[in-house]
Parts: C-alpha cells; structure tokens; sequence
C-alpha cells in the first residue's frame, strides 16, 4: 500500500513520455530531467540508465484506469518498445487470427472425439474443456503478456519469478513442444492432398514435398511477421467458410436427438482428452510476440478474448452440424471425416473445398507457431539466455537465427506419427504450464504492485484457485501417457536441464558471446519507479 504522495510520485514518473523514435543512447540523451522525477540520483550511469529504460518502460501500459489498492490513476500509452520503430506491427485483426492458428486453425482433427466418447461427450467437452483449460490459460497470458510486453512471454515470466534457470527450461520444453507440433503440419498437408496426387503418399516424392513446403512457408515467416498475420486473416477466412456453408446446408437434415447419444462404458479416455487438450491449448505462444504487437497492452487482452470465441464455435457448430444432420456410426468419426460429411452434405464440390480448407489451414498453423517459436528464441536471447546471434534480425525485422532453428527442427522431427507428435507436444506442454502458473501466482505474491494494465480479479486466492483445475487436468493428461512417450518427453527436458549450464561455462569461456538488452524491464527496479497496479 502508498501513501498518497508516493501514488502522485509515481504517476509523475510515468506521465511524460519518452520520444517514440528515440532509443538507447538517443533516449539517454534526450530525458535527462527524468532522472529527478524517478527518485533520489542513482550511484553511477550506469544504474541511472536502467532506471530510465525501466520508466521508460513503464510508460507504455495502456491509456486505460487501473485500481492500485488505493486509488485510479491514469498512465500515458505509447508504442512497445521491443520491435524497432521501422518495422510495422501487428494490429488487433492479423492479432486474431495468429491465436486461432496457434492455438485452433479450424475444426479438422476434432473427428477423434466423436469417435473416441460420442456425440454428447464430444458436444460438453468442447464447451466444458475451454472452461477449465482455455479461459484460465487466457486470462493469465493477457494479465502477463500486457505485465512483461516484450518478446519472449512465458520464458520472461517464468525467469523473474523463478530465475533464469528455470525460466531456460521453460524456453527449451516449449520451443520443442512448439517445433514437434509445426512439423506435423506439412505433413498433413500432403495427406490432404495424396488423393488428388497419389505420389505424395510416400517415398522420395514426399520427402521432397515435406523439404519444399518447409522452405516455402518458412521463406513468409522471413519476411515479416506482418506479412504472415495478413496470410493468416486469409487462410482463416477461406478455411472456416466451407464449414459455414455446411452448417447452413445441414440445418434441413438436423435431427436433435443424434446429439445427445452417449456410452459411458465405450469411452476412450486417453485419445479423447488427448483431442481436447491439442485442440484447445497454446494459448500462450502468443506471448513471444508482445514485442511485435502494436499497443500490446490493449489489443493482447482484446484479442485472446476475439480469438477464443471464435475457436470455441469454431468446434462447436461444425460438431452439430455434422453430428445432426448424418446418421451416426461412431467408428467413421477419425480425422478427414469432415470432408466425408461435406460430400453427404453438400455434393462432392464441398468436399473438395473441405480438403482444400484443411491443407491451407495447416499452412496457417506452421506459419503462426513458427512465428511464435523463432521470436521466443529472439526474446530468450534479449534476455542473455542464448547467444547473441539469436537476438539479430533481419531486414524484414524478423529473427533469422531463430527461423532458421525451428525450420531445421521441423524437418528433423518430421518423420513422426501423428499420434506420436501430439503425445510428445502434449507431455512437454504440460510441463511448461506447470512452470507458468507457479510463475503467475509467484508474481503476484512477490511483486504485487507491479504494473499490471490487465488484471485478474481476486487476489492471490483467486489467482491460485484459477489454476487449480487445469493443474488438476495436466495430471490427468500426464498420468494416461504412454510409457514410451513418458521416456522420451523426459528424456528431453534433461537435456535442457543439462544445456543451460553447458552455455553459462561457454559464456563464461567466452567461446559464444552473451548479451542482454539494457532496456529490460526490471521489477526490483520497477517496484521503485512505478508502482501503478
């Protein structure tokens, strides 16, 4: 709690903001009056220079109200401070449509639930699962993401809660889970595109297509991430209108009590929540671009809540429309079925929208989660936490060391099963979260006046009680893989338990070179300069 004096000191530290073009040095140069405004002088320049970046930094919350304990204050809103001025951001559409695809892409794949629980169970868990997984998960990624607007997300809420140890470990289990899951999508594409073109199904033919649509969408992801949100908003359009037409087509067919069959006693749990959780996840990838976003801490919130309405009907009114209107045999409900139900439907001509829809959709997902993964990988570097190459950008401002890693992994993990990919991403997600919400709840006890333009209401305990379901969840997921999922998924994260230490001694060797960014937000520092929560 403050005083009302401190409560004035610290809107005066944040109300005048800093030239948006002026950076580094230039910024130094041009607010030396701020250092009276902050608080008493700093010991050297050094420190004096961190204390403006983090109120510098601290400026770019929101134009909106916030309730610190005490009283509303107002804050000024300028630009995120991470991607250059030169390189046009991300506004709220594109915004949209890179979490449908991180975390959605449109119903395909949601087939295995029918065919796994039923049409009731498939019904409630795609409107109970959002309940218990997404909406918490959303909630702490627009409460954190607007807390640290900086490329890197989850890896820089984990590292100030837990340090940078642990925040390295979160970077590796997600970027991982992140590569395994972009390199089932080419070759889903090819599957959808294998009828059409039968020497795709296998041997060098595939391989070639496999390598040729990697470098094709890796290329867009090259050339800007605002290039790649616009890709999205088209691919999203054109992917999800097929799917309107055939509920709308359906609606003559439907017949309500299709809905409610259920057999409790033929239920493949494990497949089904393992539909569920894939379907339904990653809604925090989205964090490792608040750095490229633009006025991330108004549009972040505004867009995770767009995108997680269109998801959740973006599930649901296919389901009822193709449970309603086709005559129910459970064992045909496996992934593609859609475009069965399409021809049933609508004629053969919707079918091959379907196809159509599915193959650019997974292009959509591969270019968003590569976004996602290469900028993580640029936000860990700003950090120190990799090699300083990480942190350099193209001319397009996009990270090339980053993209040129997660391509790499991509084609090296493509030979997996499907089945195979989702249990392994699933395993190393579930880690990752685990990491995540001790960093939230962490956060929120040791820095609890820290500029939070999003915040969750009801304290600590609500923060806790909000992560008490998926934590129960993840535990069900973990307990029904398989062993050999089990081995490896583990085997993977004493790898990363091992990296760390082998770069801190190359550091330390200075055999790769190591740097952090000085504009940085700082909470000790922050704490000092700009308590507006």
């Amino acid at each position: 709690m403050h005083a009302e004096g401190e409560i004035e000191a610290s809107v005066l530290s944040v109300s005048v903001p800093p030239p948006p073009a002026a950076t580094g040095a230039a910024a130094a140069k041009a607010s030396p009056p701020r250092q009276e405004s902050i608080g008493a002088p700093t010991p050297n320049a050094d420190a004096d220079e961190k204390l403006r970046n983090t109120a510098n930094r601290q400026a770019s919350s929101a134009a909106m109200r916030e309730y610190n304990g005490a009283a509303y204050v107002t804050i000024t809103e300028v630009p995120s401070p991470r991607a250059p001025a030169s390189f046009k951001k991300v506004s709220i559409l594109p915004l949209v449509f890179l979490i449908f695809y991180e975390v959605s892409g449109g119903p395909f794949g949601v087939e295995d639930s029918v065919g796994a629980a039923g049409p009731l169970l498939a019904l409630v868990g795609f409107l109970v699962f959002p309940l218990i997984w997404s909406v918490p998960e959303a909630l702490i990624t627009a409460e954190m993401g607007t807390m640290f607007p900086e490329d890197g997300g989850y890896v820089v809420w984990v590292s100030s809660a837990l340090g940078d140890y642990w925040g390295f470990q979160q970077g590796w289990m997600k970027w991982l889970s992140g590569v395994i899951d972009n390199a089932l999508y080419p070759v889903l594409f090819l599957d959808y595109l294998k009828s059409a073109i039968p020497a795709l199904d296998g041997g060098w033919p595939r391989v070639l297509a496999v390598l040729a649509l990697t470098v094709v969408l890796t290329y867009m992801n090259y050339r800007g991430l605002t290039i790649v949100g616009y890709i999205a908003v088209a691919l999203g359009v054109f992917s999800l209108m097929p799917f309107v037409v055939m509920a709308l087509l359906s609606i003559p067919r439907l017949e309500p009590s299709r809905w409610l069959v259920v057999n409790l006693h033929h239920v493949d749990w494990n497949l089904y929540l393992n539909t569920l959780f894939w379907n339904l996840n990653y809604w925090d990838s989205i964090s490792t671009l608040a750095g490229e976003v633009e006025n991330p801490k108004k549009t972040l919130p505004k867009s995770l809540f767009y995108a997680l309405i269109l998801v959740v009907l973006a599930y649901f009114i296919p389901l009822l429309a193709g449970i309603g209107a086709v005559p129910l045999d459970q064992s045909l409900w496996t992934d593609g079925y859609f475009s069965d139900i399409a021809k049933i439907i609508g004629g053969v001509w919707l079918r091959w929208w379907m196809q159509a829809a599915a193959a650019t959709a997974n292009m959509g997902m591969f270019v968003a989660e590569m976004s996602s993964d290469s900028f993580q990988l640029l936000g860990m570097a700003e950090r120190g936490m990799l090699p300083e190459f990480f942190a350099k950008r193209s001319r397009y401002g996009t990270p090339l060391a980053g993209i040129l890693f997660s391509a790499s992994g991509v084609l090296l993990l493509s030979w997996l099963s499907f089945q195979e990919i989702v249990a392994a991403e699933n395993f190393l997600y579930c880690f990752g979260m685990i990491l995540e919400f001790i960093a939230f709840v962490k956060l929120r006890i040791k820095y609890p006046n820290a500029s939070r333009p999003y915040k969750i209401p009801g304290g600590t305990v609500g923060a806790i009680a909000l992560c008490v379901p998926p934590t129960i969840l993840i535990g069900i997921v973990l307990a029904l893989s398989t062993l050999k999922v089990a081995i490896v998924s583990l085997g993977a994260v004493v790898i990363g338990l091992l990296m760390q230490p082998c770069l801190k001694f190359m550091e330390r060797k200075r055999w790769l070179k190591f740097t952090k960014s000085t504009d940085l937000p700082d909470l000790d520092q922050g704490t000092n300069v700009a308590l507006v929560d």
